[in-house]
């Protein structure tokens, strides 16, 4: 995050914290192949001109990158800005592809999405590749873009500087207004720079975008690999286009009924048992760690440490952590319950003047965006979904304060950051109603147990929307994202994806128990799993 509360992380050893993090409708499952919307869809939508002129594009493929994979290439489209006005503004949208290794067992095509909102996907058949099985590369041209107003597509920036990159603020009744301020400017810093352009920044306009590519592949049906954000995307595209949607993988996944407010909220909620089970795991490894022989003395040992940081801050590796910040970065870390132990022990050796031991993960970069890329971008595409994607959010901000207050009672270590005012308080509101989620498409859930962007609560929720679906729960498992790393949930996945045969019920394996401790367990490239958008990290 590019902040202090970012340096505060990356000394406690920030986890990679929904790219990708943060960080998600009523349809009828009826809506026929020549639908660019929903049953519910607006008249101005309904009565929308033919898309004929999107649809029949013929991309120019070129090499994405002149020292990249020869079978990496890269294309631009256009789309409209408004899909109820397909013959106004457009947009571009930068595709790519790797092509099935396959001709003869080809099936079709496989888009990816990282997740986000925000997250660049452009390069994921590059870093995807390898991590899917051969059969799976065998039947799909692997599909990249990034979404509208992210990276090499017409980016999106609201010119937002340093200090308004950072939105996760803890409640403090002395700074409320200055909070208030701060979601007022970023609000209105968009709404300058970018007009009514917002309200078709949504994930309703992405979903249709999708529908575009797969005209321009001149595909009948596509399948679809999304993680963490990107698997809303994808319930949102079976909501909008049932009939076209073929094998559907929705990988560590957002429940449509929280979107927006409530799905950061749940990192609150999910936080408190993680931290319940985190204490129990080092009270067990006393011997390792030295944080306490039980749980409450665990319990005791990090609280102390937040209550001498809110008098003095502690300095870890050169930078001065108050109590609010060991919160903020310990939301994603208890999820992993040895990284949290080694961190906990760090910070502990810091406060008691001690050498700490040495880190043992590098702290997670962002990778380096494209220099015409805006430096808030990111941010400004983030916010720009998550407020226009529906018109639930509070506008009093007395409601946010309320909130704050009970939900840092209910939630000690995240609860205020969660509730606090955010700028959707003042957005416009979005061009359409929320999609309800609610239909029989086949799809395949992917969820770990302990997940600390998108709690296993909220993978039960989408499988609920999802009722054609099927859901594996991998016991056990940590960090956000599921398929590629080795899980046990590889094989159904893989399975469903090559054979197109869902199981029978939904399924729980659980995930080895050494894998289940490391803190080094491996992640996916472009899916951080920690703490999101603003910085490195995001849905």
């Amino acid at each position: 995050m590019r902040n202090r509360r970012t340096a505060s992380a990356v000394a406690f050893g920030a986890l990679a914290t929904l790219l990708p993090a943060l960080t998600p409708a009523v349809a009828s499952a009826a809506a026929g192949p020549a639908s660019h919307g929903t049953a519910a869809a607006p008249a101005s939508l309904a009565a929308a001109a033919p898309l004929t002129r999107y649809e029949r594009q013929k991309p120019r493929w070129a090499p994405c990158e002149d020292e990249g994979p020869a079978s990496y290439e890269c294309a631009t489209i256009k789309v409209p800005l408004d899909y109820a006005r397909p013959d106004g503004r457009t947009l571009d949208l930068a595709v790519s592809r790797v092509k099935a290794t396959s001709a003869e067992d080809r099936r079709g095509v496989l888009l990816l999405n990282p997740g986000g909102p925000g997250g660049p996907g452009l390069d994921m058949p590059v870093w995807m590749g390898p991590m899917l099985a051969d059969d799976v590369r065998k039947r799909y041209d692997l599909i990249g873009f990034d979404p509208r107003g992210v990276g090499r597509s017409t980016p999106l920036t609201c010119g937002l500087n340093e200090q308004e990159l950072n939105w996760q603020r803890p409640y403090k009744a002395a700074e409320f207004a200055k909070d208030v301020r701060w979601a007022r400017t970023v609000a209105e810093k968009c709404r300058a720079r970018n007009g009514s352009a917002l309200a078709h920044m949504d994930t309703r306009n992405t979903a249709r975008d999708m529908d575009v590519i797969r005209a321009v592949l001149g595909e009948r049906k596509i399948s679809y690999l999304g993680y963490s954000y990107g698997t809303y995307l994808g319930a949102v595209y079976t909501q909008l286009f049932p009939r076209r949607a073929d094998r559907f993988v929705l990988d560590s996944a957002v429940d449509p009924e929280r979107i927006w407010r409530g799905m950061i909220q749940i990192w609150a909620e999910g936080a408190e048992p993680a931290f319940t089970r985190w204490t129990a795991w080092a009270a067990e490894r006393n011997a390792a760690y030295g944080l306490g022989a039980t749980p409450a003395e665990v319990g005791a040992t990090f609280w102390g440490l937040v209550a001498r940081a809110d008098r003095k801050p502690i300095e870890l590796d050169g930078v001065p952590m108050t109590g609010d910040d060991i919160r903020l970065t310990a939301r994603g870390a208890v999820f992993d319950v040895a990284y949290a132990s080694e961190a906990t022990a760090r910070l502990k050796a810091a406060a008691e003047g001690r050498p700490p031991a040495p880190a043992r993960r590098a702290a997670p970069s962002a990778p380096a965006a494209p220099p015409e890329v805006p430096g808030d971008n990111m941010d400004a595409v983030f916010w720009s979904v998550v407020c226009s994607d529906t018109r639930a959010w509070p506008k009093d901000p007395e409601r946010y304060r309320r909130d704050a207050v009970r939900d840092k009672v209910r939630y000690p270590l995240y609860g205020d950051f969660a509730s606090n005012i955010k700028p959707c308080a003042f957005w416009s509101p979005g061009a359409e109603p929320a999609t309800v989620v609610n239909n029989s498409v086949r799809a395949l859930v992917l969820q770990n147990e302990w997940d600390s962007q998108t709690p296993l609560a909220s993978g039960q929720g989408l499988r609920r929307a999802l009722k054609g679906a099927r859901m594996v729960t991998v016991l056990g498992g940590q960090g956000h994202g599921v398929y590629g790393l080795g899980s046990c949930a590889d094989a159904t996945a893989t399975s469903y994806l090559v054979t197109g045969r869902l199981p029978a019920k939904d399924l729980t394996c659980r995930t080895p128990a050494d894998q289940a401790q490391r803190s080094d367990a491996p992640t996916l490239p472009g899916i951080p799993r920690s703490l999101p958008i603003g910085g490195t990290d995001r849905f």
